[in-house]
């Protein structure tokens, strides 16, 4: 039995409860692709699931809405793992640890998957329901999403006759999300060399950061933890001969990195300075960053012992390291001169990896304008370049343009000041969306995005407002059965 079992909306919450029970991580979807499969089987509904993993769930309109246009009901499977230190729950393999204080919904000491769990939930609810009337109701359920929407561009979708798509991965309640940023996933490979030394093993580690969604808030000023170890390394290979074995840094290219790990041999004789240089970086970034995260720290950290490490760079490679990562690009690029306060471009580096005779850092990179996006990408690939490496690409979507006249978020905006008494925010956002994307496949795709309240998503601070998800899911349940006022 699940903590939610008890909790209203009860068929919205039960299903949220069962797919939380499911690990779903970007990349590791299979078994919530099977399970939403057999869901549609056992309730009589057209389903397709494809190589990729997405499932699309088709149920006949009720009596009476035969004429209604059919409408989109679509979300995404998969979600951001992150894990505190110190936490045992293997997210590959185990469901979430569900708490709950009656009003909010996390999970123990992980990301919770609000994002987007919530919006498979509710469809799936949608499609159970024998009470609720509604057109042809196409539930289109993705893969990948979180890393570069792979699920939504492999998708084919002849099968989708619907022209209005209600899209529900929006994070705060009220506001309806009418275009947004397109982007890419964009890796540097930079090669390193390996030579066996002997010396003093090392360890630097930036840790206690905030982090968050790296098209939400990119714009707040928190510090990225591989954006640090930059400076780190940088500082570190500046004065003396570092040989590093391993980095580690961040655990989705959206997400802004919270903690980053550099594990390092160095010559005895140069263990204190370098731990002077820790220091003194570590109390220059606590300074730096006292509003924006004021749980940073900075440690430093070595074993004793004196033996040979055969995995280890060169001095030369953890000077290339270095500036890979203090001089790749980052951060805001470009502000929107058309919507105050929107951010035109930007790029985040959310993974770091150093394995395998190379350096991976892994960038979301965003724009409203494909132009400043192919800018972004030639900076990326030029300054990669001189460092020896290469740049891979994976999951390009377009940007979503706003469109001036739509009945369908007409029809959402009555709902809203009907139910709510007042009137609804209407914005463009800088993070992607998957309505970019159907756009592009489905030519006069009307769209709009909303959801209830998530804080702080792809953290281990997530939490989900449950009085927002009962009132959005009343809100979905009269945007269906009010579509008879649609006209094909």
């Amino acid at each position: 039995m699940s903590v939610l079992d008890t909790m209203n909306p009860q068929r919205v919450m039960h299903y949220f409860a069962e797919i939380c029970a499911i690990p779903h991580g970007s990349g590791n979807t299979q078994a919530l692709s099977n399970y939403c499969a057999a869901f549609g089987r056992s309730h009589g509904l057209e389903v397709y699931q494809d190589e990729a993993g997405n499932v699309v769930l088709i149920k006949a309109a009720s009596p009476g809405y035969e004429d209604v246009p059919a409408v989109i009901v679509q979300g995404h499977l998969d979600m951001v793992c992150d894990r505190e230190p110190g936490c045992d729950l293997d997210m590959t393999r185990e469901g979430l640890r569900l708490r709950t204080d009656g009003a909010y919904v996390w999970a123990e000491g992980t990301t919770l998957g609000g994002d987007d769990g919530i919006a498979v939930a509710m469809a799936l609810a949608a499609l159970e329901a024998e009470d609720l009337p509604h057109p042809r109701l196409e539930v289109v359920l993705t893969t990948g999403e979180e890393i570069g929407m792979l699920g939504a561009v492999e998708l084919e979708p002849a099968m989708l006759q619907g022209r209005m798509m209600l899209n529900i991965d929006s994070e705060v309640e009220g506001v309806f999300t009418v275009s947004c940023a397109g982007g890419v996933r964009a890796t540097s490979h930079v090669p390193v060399a390996y030579e066996t030394v002997n010396g003093v093993f090392c360890g630097v580690i930036i840790k206690g950061l905030i982090g968050g969604h790296s098209g939400v808030e990119i714009h707040k000023g928190r510090a990225n933890a591989n954006l640090l170890m930059g400076r780190v390394l940088s500082a570190l290979t500046a004065e003396l001969p570092v040989h590093l074995a391993a980095v580690v840094g961040g655990q989705a290219d959206n997400a802004i990195a919270n903690e980053c790990v550099a594990t390092m041999v160095i010559r005895e004789a140069d263990v204190e300075r370098a731990a002077a240089i820790v220091a003194a970086l570590g109390e220059a970034f606590r300074r730096e960053y006292q509003t924006a995260d004021p749980g940073l720290t900075v440690e430093w950290r070595q074993d004793p012992r004196a033996e040979d490490h055969e995995a280890v760079t060169t001095a030369e490679s953890a000077r290339r390291v270095a500036d890979a990562l203090l001089l790749l690009p980052h951060g805001i690029q470009t502000w929107s001169m058309d919507i105050p306060g929107l951010v035109q471009t930007s790029l985040n580096l959310g993974v770091a990896r150093m394995a395998a005779g190379e350096l991976t850092a892994t960038f979301a990179v965003r724009s409203s304008l494909a132009s400043e996006k192919a800018w972004v990408c030639d900076r990326i690939e030029r300054l990669t370049s001189l460092l020896g490496g290469h740049v891979s690409y994976v999951g390009d979507y377009p940007a979503w343009e706003y469109q001036k006249d739509s009945p369908l978020r007409d029809l959402v905006t009555d709902v809203y000041r009907r139910q709510y008494g007042r009137e609804p925010v209407i914005e463009a956002i800088h993070a992607g969306l998957e309505c970019g994307v159907f756009a592009g496949k489905l030519p006069g795709l009307q769209c709009i995005s909303f959801g209830p309240n998530l804080l702080e998503i792809h953290t281990v601070r997530e939490k989900m407002d449950v009085a927002s998800v009962q009132r959005t899911w009343t809100m979905l349940q009269e945007i269906l059965r009010r579509t008879k006022e649609l006209k094909r």
